[in-house]
């Protein structure tokens, strides 16, 4: 019996043939090169194991790279339209950007900017003074420093005090943070030792003093803002701590994690939560946290407190190699900008909106995307109901946000299906699946996604009846 890849036309025929002819016009003759080389790869493997039995034509094989082509165009870091109404999802870039940072963003990246250049002066600048006056202006801190995450922060808080010495924490609060890292191996690569008090559920005043030494460089608070302990448990405030420091000649650092500014009782009607304002106050000679959860901005590491300490950090080498560009800089200082009223903060900082969004607007929205998706998709079931959802991103732990979600079933097709149907679209929906249903939450769309969400799921649950 004759080897039906045999029968597969050449590349160069293929390449002279009359379908490839717009396909060579479009694209780089290397690039459909390239793709047909793929397409007739995947061709001969699919016929040596018996899974196509026919050799396509020509007018099938440049359909085929023709979508190789377009797959090739494709960035890997795309826009998605989050669904799972999880505000701060870190897994799809924590916090959405305000249109007034989106400005800013645009604004400096249309050519050069005085990034690291003294315009009163004419003279070299630093890129570390763009939003540290607004950080002071806002926080009341006497110093303030942007690196690349919050992490960063602590390594190179800890590198610059505590170096060579002992940084003594509580075992409650040797946290996890995303992708595996933890505050032990932190506080190991900044050079300094850690030394662990008190036990996973209660740490009290005494254990911090027995353990302070000669050898004590700093005590260190980490604020578990991704998990809650409950029931018999017991931990050192931030300003019995800082007590115990300052008593000692010691220095305190605060790794407050979500870099909450207002208060949430009062702004979000959310439990209490530690912020800032409130960290310094009681006596941190540090704060660290990122601008990307409760802040509302770009990924950034933010370190807030002493002048004389700041400027320390200012000067460690490690500070180079953790900077940020001036990308971050421009969106970090107009959300910074935003939060010099709380009430159009609030407003205007998406994640402030979604976190603080009305239960009832909230319905209202999920009702008229409903109804909308029932008319394009008419097989489909589709009805409103009650969920919670969580803030997401390391923050708030086990508070529930009330929302009203979109349950969608498709007779003859799996939730999963569903799912991947979504996400496969574009640009791709992310939502998530319970119960064997397809949960979409309207609270984490942006408030000009409504149409592209109809769009792409109608066409995701379209049936072939």
């Amino acid at each position: 019996m004759e080897d039906s890849r045999r029968r597969i036309p050449s590349l160069d025929s293929l390449l002279q043939s009359a379908p490839f002819a717009g396909l060579l016009e479009t694209y780089p003759r290397a690039l459909v090169v390239d793709a047909l080389r793929r397409t007739l790869d995947r061709l001969r493997a699919e016929l040596g194991a018996g899974g196509r039995s026919a050799v396509p034509g020509p007018t099938q094989i440049a359909e085929v790279t023709s979508q190789e082509l377009r797959a090739g165009e494709r960035r890997s870091l795309r826009r998605v339209i989050n669904a799972t109404g999880v505000p701060l999802h870190t897994n799809l870039g924590r916090a959405p950007l305000s249109a007034a940072a989106r400005a800013a963003l645009d604004e400096v990246v249309r050519g050069y900017s005085n990034l690291e250049y003294d315009l009163a002066r004419g003279a070299r600048g630093s890129r570390h003074d763009h939003c540290a006056a607004l950080f002071r202006e806002l926080t009341g801190a006497g110093g303030a420093l942007v690196v690349n995450n919050n992490a960063a922060a602590v390594l190179l808080a800890l590198n610059e005090l505590a170096e060579g010495r002992e940084v003594i924490v509580s075992r409650g609060e040797l946290v996890e943070i995303g992708g595996s890292f933890r505050v032990p191996e932190i506080v190991a690569k900044s050079g300094a030792r850690i030394v662990e008090v008190g036990t996973t559920n209660r740490t009290h005043p005494g254990d911090y003093e027995r353990a302070i030494g000669p050898a004590t460089g700093a005590l260190l608070k980490v604020h578990r803002s991704n998990f809650t302990v409950s029931g018999f448990v017991s931990e050192v405030a931030i300003e019995e701590l800082a007590e115990i420091a300052h008593r000692h000649e010691l220095l305190a650092v605060h790794d407050l994690g979500s870099g909450l500014l207002p208060d949430a009782r009062e702004a979000l009607g959310l439990p209490w939560e530690p912020n800032v304002h409130h960290s310094l106050a009681a006596g941190a000679d540090l704060v660290t946290f990122s601008g990307d959860k409760l802040l509302g901005g770009p990924q950034a590491g933010v370190i807030l407190g002493r002048a004389e300490l700041v400027d320390r950090l200012r000067r460690n080498p490690l500070t180079r190699a953790l900077r940020v560009d001036k990308l971050t800089l421009a969106a970090l200082e107009a959300t910074l900008q935003l939060w010099r009223d709380e009430a159009t903060a609030l407003a205007s900082v998406p994640a402030m909106a979604m976190i603080g969004a009305d239960p009832g607007a909230l319905r209202e929205r999920a009702e008229r995307l409903a109804a909308r998706l029932r008319e394009r998709s008419p097989g489909a079931e589709i009805e409103v109901v009650r969920e919670v959802a969580e803030v997401g991103g390391g923050s708030y732990p086990g508070v529930e946000l009330e929302s009203w979600i979109l349950r969608i079933r498709v007779p003859g097709r799996s939730e999963g299906e569903l799912e991947a149907a979504c996400r496969a679209a574009e640009p791709p929906v992310i939502g998530r699946v319970k119960e064997g249903t397809l949960c979409l939450d309207p609270r984490t769309l942006l408030a000009d996604e409504d149409e592209a969400f109809v769009e792409t799921v109608s066409e995701a649950l379209r049936t072939d009846e």
